[in-house]
């Protein structure tokens, strides 16, 4: 698998998923507990629009979490030496990396969840890099609007059990498939990552930004780790920062992974539109 190595001498795996003459490249940040391999079917979508896509597994996650600890899955979530602002080191490298290979093609970072929150970190230093920005089941950084508590405790079955991925979405397919992925592992920041990086997700918006980065918010009103007020907090607080371009998607009801929800067909039409709106022409 492709790979490169990060400045701790972490083995990065990453995986891309190519078109002849793009009219754009999206690179993917995955959330916390999950890995790149679940965004196939997206990629093969946004393939078929034109679009080449990359996506790495962060420290700790997928193959690369693999490697990092030589098979021991007990150890998924760990992020080892640097930490937090490793990882986020890790995700510009390879922004890098994607930039030499595709010269002078307009690049688009997706976050999802905790990799639209490290998305977040990343443009606020510098927006340059890219074309657009997409921050898919997201939140406003702060303490009130970010909530890094039990997830999963407002979706449990009446009458307690479930197995803690019902709060990903209202597709029972989905939520099975979690439960049941090897790869997979509950999204608990505090316990995995500790407290100074706990406490390193939180954080606003640039009061200003070295490039005007469009910004394209999607969120379920029923997702518990942003929702409906604080997506609306986060564009706003783009607005003051002194981005113009700012498009918020709130689709009623849906949770937290609006990719992979009953109505996904709506929000991934939604993308393919604001990402062809902000691309070149093929």
């Amino acid at each position: 698998m492709p790979h490169f190595t990060d400045e701790h001498g972490v083995r990065v795996t990453y995986y891309r998923w190519l078109v002849d003459d793009p009219r754009g490249v999206v690179q993917i940040s995955h959330g916390l507990g999950e890995y790149a391999g679940r965004y196939v079917e997206l990629a093969g979508e946004l393939n078929a629009a034109g679009y080449s896509v990359y996506a790495n597994d962060h420290r700790g996650h997928g193959q690369t979490g693999l490697d990092q600890y030589r098979g021991d899955r007990s150890q998924f979530g760990r992020l080892g030496p640097g930490g937090l602002r490793a990882t986020i080191a890790g995700i510009r490298q390879f922004t890098a990396l994607i930039a030499t290979k595709n010269p002078e093609v307009p690049l688009f970072l997706l976050g999802q969840s905790w990799g639209s929150l490290m998305a977040q970190i990343i443009v606020n230093g510098s927006a340059k890099p890219y074309a657009g920005l997409v921050l898919v089941g997201s939140a406003y950084r702060m303490p009130g609007s970010m909530d890094g508590g039990d997830l999963s405790r407002r979706h449990r079955p009446a009458g307690g059990g479930g197995h803690g991925y019902e709060w990903l979405s209202r597709d029972v397919a989905v939520q099975t498939a979690a439960a049941e992925d090897e790869f997979m592992f509950e999204a608990k920041v505090l316990k995995l990552f500790g407290l100074a990086d706990g406490l390193r997700l939180f954080g606003r918006p640039a009061r200003h930004f070295d490039a005007p980065l469009p910004v394209l918010i999607l969120s379920g009103s029923d997702d518990i780790l942003g929702g409906e007020k604080s997506a609306q907090k986060l564009a706003s607080a783009y607005r003051r920062g002194g981005l113009s371009d700012v498009t918020v998607r709130l689709y009623p009801d849906a949770r937290h992974e609006v990719l992979r929800e009953t109505n996904r067909e709506e929000v991934v039409t939604d993308l393919l539109s604001w990402l062809a709106a902000h691309s070149v022409a093929p």
